[in-house]
Order: C-alpha cells, then sequence, then structure tokens
C-alpha cells in the first residue's frame, strides 16, 4: 500500500487497535510523538516499534526536541538540554556536540526525525513564541550554528527539520493560535531567508527536511501563508533559496490554518509540500486526514531516502571518545558553552 503523503500524531502512550485499523486503511508515511506519548524510555521505544509494525520499518517517527522550553523528552529520564540562544557566540563544536547528544537520546528510542534546529531569527518586539528557540538574531550566527546543530543531529543517527521556512522570526502572534501577517518588504526579508539557503547552499539541502511557516508574508504572496503558497514553495523555498529537501507543512491543526481552505491536506500537497503534519491524535480528526491526504508522491519518497542516506553517511563519522568527554562537560553544566 502506497502511504499517504501525510505524518500524523497518535493519542497515548501505546498505539490503540482503533489507530492500528485506521492505519491499516489509510496507512501514513509516519508520525510525531508528543508529551502525551511519552512516560518512560522502555515504553517509548515499545511505542515506536508498534509504530513501525504497522508504517514499515523505515517510517520515520518525529519528535520536537530542540531542548529549553520546546522538549518532549524532559528529566528524570532525560537530560535537560538547553535552549538554542544558550550557544549564540559559542563554538561550532559546543553546539555540534550538544545536538550530538539529544540526538543520541532520540536515536536511541527509534525517534529518527528531529524537529530542529530552528533557523528563525531572534528579533526583537517580535512574539516570543520563537524567542530563546532561535540561536541569535544576525542571519550568519543563526546559520553557523544550525549546520553544527544540523551535523550533530546527523551523527546521532538523527534526520533533522529546519523550521520554520522561509522565517517565523517576524510574527508578532502565535500561528498556534492565528494567522502571522508579515508586512516586512522583500529587502527585510532577505535577512530571514538567509539561513535557510546557507544549509541549503551544498547540496540543495537534501540531507534535511524543512517544515514551512504557517506565515502569510505580504510582499510574498498577499493571500495565502507559505504553507499553502504554491508561489511561495516553488519561487521562494525551491527557487531563492535553493531548498530541495523533503518540505514538510507545521500542524494543519493550528490556529494559523483555520478556516483557510476546506480541504488543507490536499491544498498542502498541491501548494507543494511533500508531506502534511497534523498533530493532535484525535482519531477522527487523523481520520479525515487520512481520507483527504493525497498518496505519498514519487519524488517526495526520493526525498525522504536522499535524507536518510545523508544521515547515514554522517552517523559513521561519530566520534566516540571526544562525544564521552564532551557529554560530561555538557551534563555537568546546562551553560558550559554559553
Amino acid at each position: 500500500m502506497t502511504p499517504r503523503a501525510a505524518i500524523v500524531g497518535i493519542a497515548g502512550t501505546t498505539l490503540a487497535a482503533e489507530e492500528v485499523a485506521l492505519f491499516r486503511r489509510w496507512r501514513p508515511a509516519g508520525a510525531i510523538l508528543f508529551r502525551r506519548n511519552v512516560e518512560t524510555p522502555a515504553q517509548v521505544t515499545a511505542l515506536c516499534a508498534a509504530l513501525r509494525e504497522e508504517l514499515g520499518a523505515e517510517a520515520p517517527i518525529l519528535v520536537d526536541q530542540e531542548g529549553g522550553r520546546v522538549a518532549r523528552l524532559r528529566p528524570p529520564h532525560w537530560p535537560d538540554f538547553p535552549p538554542a540562544a544558550l550557544f549564540e557566540e559559542a563554538p561550532s563544536m559546543a553546539a555540534e556536540a550538544n545536538a550530538t547528544l539529544l540526538g543520541l537520546e532520540c536515536a536511541r528510542l527509534g525517534l529518527d526525525v528531529v524537529c530542529a534546529p530552528v533557523l528563525d531569527l531572534r528579533l526583537a518586539g517580535a512574539h516570543q513564541i520563537i524567542g530563546d528557540r532561535a540561536f541569535s538574531d544576525q542571519p550568519a550566527e543563526v546559520a553557523r550554528l544550525g549546520a553544527a546543530w544540523v551535523r550533530g543531529l546527523q551523527q546521532a543517527g538523527c534526520i533533522p527539520v529546519v523550521k520554520h521556512i522561509p522565517g517565523h522570526g517576524r510574527a508578532q502572534v502565535d500561528s498556534h493560535e492565528s494567522l502571522p501577517r508579515v508586512a516586512a518588504d522583500r529587502a527585510a526579508l532577505a535577512a530571514d531567508l538567509a539561513p535557510f539557503r546557507a544549509l541549503a547552499a551544498a547540496d540543495g539541502g537534501t540531507g534535511l527536511w524543512a517544515m514551512t511557516a504557517h506565515i502569510l508574508y505580504e510582499a510574498l504572496d498577499a493571500a495565502l501563508p507559505a504553507t499553502l503558497s504554491p508561489g511561495i514553495i516553488r519561487d521562494v523555498i525551491r527557487g531563492e533559496i535553493g531548498f530541495d529537501g523533503v518540505l514538510v507543512s507545521d500542524d494543519l491543526a493550528m490556529g494559523a490554518m483555520a478556516g483557510l481552505s476546506k480541504d488543507l491536506p490536499a491544498a498542502t500537497i498541491a501548494a507543494g509540500c511533500d508531506l502534511a503534519l497534523h498533530c493532535t491524535g484525535v482519531l477522527a480528526e487523523s481520520a479525515a486526514l487520512l481520507e483527504a491526504c493525497p498518496a505519498l508522491g514519487t519524488r517526495a519518497a526520493h526525498r525522504m531516502q536522499a535524507a536518510r542516506d545523508a544521515m547515514l553517511a554522517a552517523r559513521r563519522t561519530l566520534d566516540p571518545i571526544l562525544l564521552a568527554e564532551i557529554r560530561d562537560r555538557l551534563l555537568a553544566t546546562k551553560t558550559a558553552f554559553a
């Protein structure tokens, strides 16, 4: 069965019989876990195994594990990793090592796609939904640390998801609640695009996934947010930025997307996203999403495989002795590299 071009959430700490039946009828390409799905390492490992039994051995299982405020794996079972902002002006090695350690915690559970790093700018006066999740207000610094984060996650055996392309840093409202409108002109937006363009420069970003921003940029598309805009995805994300990796939407259940389309999954894929993300885990909502979502496209499947291949290649470069030394320092104090 060809999977639907969708990543979905589940309700609890085990895979329910009703969810198994749904996935056998309309199989998603992968799943995403949240705090409601996490109790202990053994439980998460078992849940990931159950998901892959239904979705396939290489089905991606995502998690938002940035460190700081956005972390689904938390103490006492997992380390309390610092937010991205603590690494501003720190050595690249420190950011890379932190991301490697964070990625290893995910990979050993079976979580192989980590929704990080945030490449948005941390801009004064913007809504704090981004805030310390961002490395800096300087595009070059964001790009430097973001590249280190990507290397670290890949070495750990995880696929990074850079977000929120083409940039969430100017939003004045929380896109979880309502649709942000950004009035900045094209010249100003060049700074937001720069970190994403830098990470895509080497190979088109084929070793990465990227998550779209549910933001309406008046200078780019006066009618549609990036997630639903064929023009932004074609001309800006794929064109100007040069990103040719897997493009996944942000959560379609967020308030920013309310009322924008009667068929959000189809509109998202038609706009140019490879995958539609829906996170609530409510069975009826997941069923409606999967029924409406198109099948995974051949190009999207190839992009997913390319990201996996890049991760496997990077994993072979991990230096376990150096990592052990850095782990001891990092876990002794969260601000060791700040």
